[in-house]
């Protein structure tokens, strides 16, 4: 339950960090291992689990065993990301810390195109260099088809100044105003949180009238994921929608991965498809080509590109809800992708296993939790919605 806000304040006092920071503050640690996570040093680092040492985990038959990639709980070790709790509760984790700089510079990149943007990311990723600079974070933001930025991050020692988006400014805005910028490596890692990426327009937390007004303290994602929950429980949007004619509307939240071979074809798909704006892309290679992990496999010599959206998509008369969440499914699929399971699914059950290591999972469920006092993956992350 130590969240990376936490962890990253102690880290950071001795000039080092997690290998992924994921981009939202009160992510725990535990939560990014056995539920996946990513951020823009996933291209040379991997995802959170790829850096854990050992593991100690209270299984679902009421054990402590410590689990480590060569001791006889290997098979745990390697099967517990994904495996969102069904399996047991990571009590404490031994992880890799790497040393960072007092600054980032940024360069924002535009593009036109998809196929331009991420050709030039492919390169990035395959040479680790920006014309002649070491690249150490890279991540983008597609506003359309045709608007396009390219975020490349530089570790710095000294900043001719640095920018503040805890207040007044957006960063996400910043992408389109201004070709390099400087942070403090803390407002670097958290740089995405204060509006939640973009979503804190949906409360009108980026009207700057209502901006100058609303607290410091909560701008920042786990005071949107409070309204989110006020919303699911009252309703008042989606009847003030109603009352106004508006179509209901489905809601999209996703993270997939996506070879980047296929990404230019993904992100045209989606655009067409649901109209989402922006979309977040961030590459991820494995770190380590050897590993297996077995309920999330992915092709150690492919780089993927992982886009997250979150919005709303209306639905046409006679369409029901889950109808664009399903067709995204089928689309990650075809492209040879994964897509992360803390978002709605809709997968039927024979498909979701040969998805998501289902002979693997069955092994591990009957070594650590045989009389099932936890629910199995299908049934967490899918039955439950």
């Amino acid at each position: 339950m130590t969240t990376y806000e936490h962890l990253l304040d102690v880290t950071l006092a001795h000039g080092l960090a997690p290998l992924v920071v994921p981009q939202l503050k009160t992510i725990t640690l535990g939560g990014a291992v056995t539920g996946l996570g990513i951020e823009s040093t996933s291209f040379r680092n991997g995802l959170p689990h790829e850096s854990v040492l050992s593991m100690d985990v209270l299984t679902g038959d009421g054990r402590i065993v410590t689990a480590t990639p060569d001791n006889e709980h290997s098979a745990l070790y390697h099967g517990f990301p994904n495996s969102y709790g069904t399996l047991g509760y990571a009590l404490r984790l031994t992880i890799e810390l790497e040393p960072v700089h007092r600054y980032v510079r940024l360069a924002h990149v535009p593009f036109t195109s998809a196929e331009q943007l991420f050709a030039a990311m492919d390169g990035v990723v395959r040479d680790g260099q920006w014309q002649g600079d070491a690249v150490d974070f890279v991540d983008a933001t597609a506003f359309s088809p045709e608007e396009l930025y390219l975020t490349l991050g530089f570790w710095a020692d000294a900043a001719p100044h640095v920018s503040d988006y805890t207040g007044m400014d957006i960063y996400y805005r910043s992408l389109q105003a201004q070709r390099e910028d400087f942070l403090t490596a803390r407002d670097y890692y958290w740089r995405w949180d204060t509006d939640w990426f973009w979503c804190s327009r949906a409360f009108g937390a980026q009207n700057p009238r209502i901006r100058r007004l609303w607290p410091k303290r909560w701008l920042r994602s786990d005071a949107y994921w409070k309204l989110i929950g006020l919303e699911s429980r009252y309703h008042v949007a989606e009847r003030l929608d109603r009352a106004k004619g508006k179509p209901p509307a489905e809601r999209v939240v996703q993270d997939v991965e996506v070879p980047i071979a296929r990404a230019a074809e993904f992100h045209a798909w989606l655009s067409r498809e649901t109209g989402i704006s922006p979309i977040w892309a961030c590459p991820l290679r494995q770190r380590d080509a050897a590993a297996t992990w077995d309920l999330y496999i992915m092709d150690s010599e492919t780089t993927y590109v992982n886009f997250g959206f979150w919005s709303t998509v209306p639905l046409a008369p006679g369409e029901a809800d889950g109808t664009h969440n399903r067709k995204i499914e089928q689309k990650v699929q075809e492209l040879g992708g994964r897509k992360s399971l803390y978002s709605t699914s809709f997968y039927a059950e024979d498909e979701f296993w040969s998805l998501y290591g289902g002979e693997a999972y069955a092994l591990l469920k009957k070594e650590y939790d045989p009389q099932s006092r936890l629910l199995d993956l299908y049934a967490k992350t899918v039955r439950r919605h």
